[in-house]
């Protein structure tokens, strides 16, 4: 079951007895001080086309609409203590957080997270790691996220390695036949190409995130019939791989423009949705 809040996250937070949610990930803004716009396209191949594709393929694109939000605040751990507070509450004492960040604001937002559950609540910091669009010319590409694990107690957490993906070995010569087949698990860098701009996964909501990177996490630190929670949930991307492998999840997000996606991207899927008053 997918239920989708449409209102302020700290007064749905609010409203939510303690101790309900088994998981909770959070992508929340990542206060880049500008505008985040997303355009989805329509395109097909043209050789008198306006766009140049793999390989020197001429396209034709036809505009199908926007969407943008601010990313911008004057005192983001005032907006964001708040929040990690309410999702402290509502976790389950054996439940884990995720929140997803990059590196202008994560080293701020990790010690404001070991004062709340402690720094031996800390459990990983996950590099997920990308090798797509521009290139800078005057410094190293930034091409990561960080992601925080805190378990809200460190001595019991749900871990399923077991039910992890597994990867193809780097040296697959230095490891037996039968490991190679199998895989190794990933450690805690992850490399994952983003969505792809031109991918049915693709909603063309700004700073959609990969399923498979969702997925991964909600497979291994949450078991079938968890309670998720994801209250920045933007294209509902973490909903969807929630509801994918037999979770219950709370979606929360302001935007009209998110929950229009989600309407979309869940249409017969057992969804609720609930305006909240402002």
């Amino acid at each position: 079951m997918i239920t989708v809040h449409q209102g302020d996250n700290l007064r749905v937070l609010a409203a939510i007895p303690s101790g309900v949610f088994d998981l909770i990930y959070i992508d929340p803004p990542f206060n880049t001080g500008r505008t985040q716009q997303r355009t989805r396209l329509r395109t097909r191949r043209d050789a008198g086309g306006d766009r140049t594709g793999f390989g020197g393929q001429r396209y034709s694109s036809t505009k199908l609409g926007s969407e943008r939000f601010a990313d911008a605040f004057d005192d983001y751990l005032g907006f964001l203590e708040p929040r990690l507070l309410e999702a402290k509450r509502v976790l389950r004492a054996d439940g884990s957080l995720f929140v997803h960040l990059d590196a202008r604001e994560v080293h701020y937002v990790k010690v404001l997270l070991d004062g709340m559950f402690g720094r031996a609540s800390f459990m990983n910091e996950i590099i997920w790691a990308y090798d797509y669009g521009g290139r800078s010319k005057t410094k190293w590409a930034q091409k990561h996220d960080t992601i925080l694990w805190y378990a809200k107690d460190p001595s019991r957490y749900t871990f399923r390695a077991s039910e992890s993906d597994r990867l193809p070995y780097m040296a697959p010569g230095l490891v037996t036949p039968e490991k190679r087949a199998r895989g190794k698990l990933p450690t805690d860098t992850w490399w994952n190409t983003i969505v792809s701009p031109t991918g049915k996964e693709k909603t063309g909501y700004p700073t959609q995130k990969p399923l498979a990177i969702l997925e991964r996490i909600v497979k291994v630190h949450s078991n079938p019939g968890d309670q998720l929670l994801d209250f920045f949930a933007g294209s509902g991307s973490f909903g969807d791989a929630a509801d994918r492998h037999g979770r219950d999840v709370t979606l929360v997000d302001s935007s009209a423009a998110a929950v229009r996606v989600m309407k979309k991207r869940f249409a017969g899927r057992g969804t609720e949705f609930v305006k909240n008053r402002a």
